[in-house]
């Protein structure tokens, strides 16, 4: 997809919705949600996030490449982990069945890289309660994957926790946690195989789960997608880790690197900078370069310049 055809659409992107025929909007960070008759009408918009805080540019055809990389792989996952999805009616539209999320986020981690690495490379050697051990490198592979829980937060930060932590602050017994915690590293192996097929390392990623009003739980929000994903191309992983020098990636990290680049880490008393159009271009073209990377797909996007309208038509149907 070239340069001029996005230029062209970013003053047509999805920045949020208002779809009142739906009902109340809860607006997250990426994501209006809405209920309608006991299910979720989640829309993924074209607004970005970092370092926790929505930047103030969206980015085009961002929120159809996220739900439709989630809606790929929540189908090719839904034989390890049962999940929400029960219609992907709009390129930027998923509706889910209606839970309670679980206040906890389950990283999992199978290379010290990103957070992880910016804590270790500080001198931190115990991270959510897993020691790790002096001489580790940016990006090396661990032992074997870990899973490193996450407050999930309203605002602000979400903030590193023990398991025993996640158990106190979530409603979980320690039981259900166990079970969520062995749910999250089946779900890592088979995001690894799949990576493989396609030239790539899972690095890390992020998952999160539901309540159902059974009292069972589902996999939610998003899987293996740029936004909650980290990946490197296998091809020349091992001579960059030898010479010490940043792995090729696909995966919002750019995005966090160009930021901090700019002094911003989303720390009190730090301004968040525009992003230039230049820059929005060139986001985009990393997110479609990862969908079709991680598919096998082409990504084919819908260039309505009324996203809005076209998600309410949908919808109706």
């Amino acid at each position: 997809m070239d340069d001029a055809f996005l230029r062209d659409h970013l003053d047509h992107t999805l920045e949020s919705t208002n779809l009142v025929d739906l009902g109340t909007r809860y607006q997250g960070k990426v994501r209006d949600t809405y209920r309608r008759n006991g299910e979720l009408v989640l829309v993924t918009t074209d607004r970005i996030s970092a370092f926790d805080h929505v930047l103030p540019q969206t980015i085009p055809f961002k929120g159809q490449v996220l739900n439709q990389t989630a809606a790929y792989f929540f189908e090719a996952t839904e034989d390890v982990v049962p999940n929400h999805v029960l219609d992907v009616p709009d390129p930027n539209v998923t509706v889910a069945q209606a839970c309670s999320p679980v206040k906890v986020e389950f990283v999992v981690r199978g290379y010290l890289a990103g957070h992880a690495w910016r804590e270790y490379e500080s001198g931190a050697r115990t991270l959510c309660g897993h020691s790790l051990p002096d001489g580790l490198r940016q990006s090396q592979k661990l032992p074997e994957p870990i899973v490193t829980p996450t407050t999930k937060a309203e605002r602000g930060h979400d903030q590193d926790v023990t398991p025993e932590e996640a158990v106190a602050s979530s409603q979980l017994a320690p039981d259900e946690y166990e079970q969520l915690r062995d749910w999250a590293l089946a779900l890592f192996e088979r995001g690894t195989e799949m990576a493989a097929e396609q030239g790539l390392i899972l690095v890390d990623t992020k998952y999160e789960f539901g309540r159902t009003p059974d009292g069972g739980f589902v996999l939610i929000d998003e899987v293996h997608t740029p936004d909650s994903s980290r990946y490197y191309y296998r091809e020349g992983y091992e001579e960059r880790l030898e010479k010490g020098i940043p792995q090729e990636q696909l995966s919002k990290e750019f995005v966090r690197e160009w930021l901090m680049e700019q002094g911003f880490q989303g720390r009190e008393g730090e301004t968040m900078p525009d992003l230039p159009p230049s820059f929005r271009v060139t986001v985009a073209k990393r997110y479609i370069e990862l969908y079709e990377t991680v598919t096998g797909r082409s990504f084919e996007p819908d260039p309505s310049p009324n996203p809005e309208a076209r998600i309410a038509a949908a919808l109706d149907h």
